[in-house]
């Protein structure tokens, strides 16, 4: 049973893996800061019943600076000690999320999430990650029910 939940867990996993690689232009680097500049961000917010309504549809038409301010900021020196990753890659990285539009770099050194990256892997997640990810928990969770109705004992 393990050896097959763990096999839909990596066939998800590496899915995911490919999708993000084609669309951060075959940098998987790209994904990973910029969720940990959005977790970081975010993570403010894990706590308040503003967490709810961070969403693409309510940031859309607000100005920088009250977007920026619902959110935690963070720095490429936290991004690089979070991610292990040496500050120059962080950086060069963290340059090109900047050209693409996703984070926005205050001349402090504050990054953000900007409301289009939330805004267009907000609806991919939603559309595309979370309803396969959900099949694949469904998937485990049968198969898990499927192994204790054959031995109670077996954990």
């Amino acid at each position: 049973m393990l050896r097959n939940a763990a096999i839909l867990l990596a066939r998800y996993q590496i899915r995911s893996l490919r999708r993000l690689f084609e669309e951060f232009e075959r940098d998987i680097l790209l994904p990973i800061l910029l969720g940990e500049i959005a977790l970081h961000n975010i993570g403010a917010l894990e706590h308040d019943d503003e967490s709810d309504r961070l969403t693409a549809d309510e940031t859309e038409g607000e100005s920088d600076e009250a977007h920026m301010s619902r959110l935690r900021p963070c720095n490429a020196y936290s991004i690089a000690a979070a991610t292990g990753l040496p500050r120059e890659t962080v950086r060069r990285k963290i340059g090109r999320l900047v050209e693409l539009g996703w984070i926005r770099k205050q001349q402090n050194g504050h990054l953000y999430l900007t409301p289009q990256a939330l805004k267009h892997f907000g609806s991919l997640l939603c559309s595309r990650d979370l309803p396969e990810f959900l099949e694949t928990a469904d998937r485990v969770r049968r198969l898990k029910h499927a192994w204790d109705r054959t031995d109670p004992d077996k954990t």
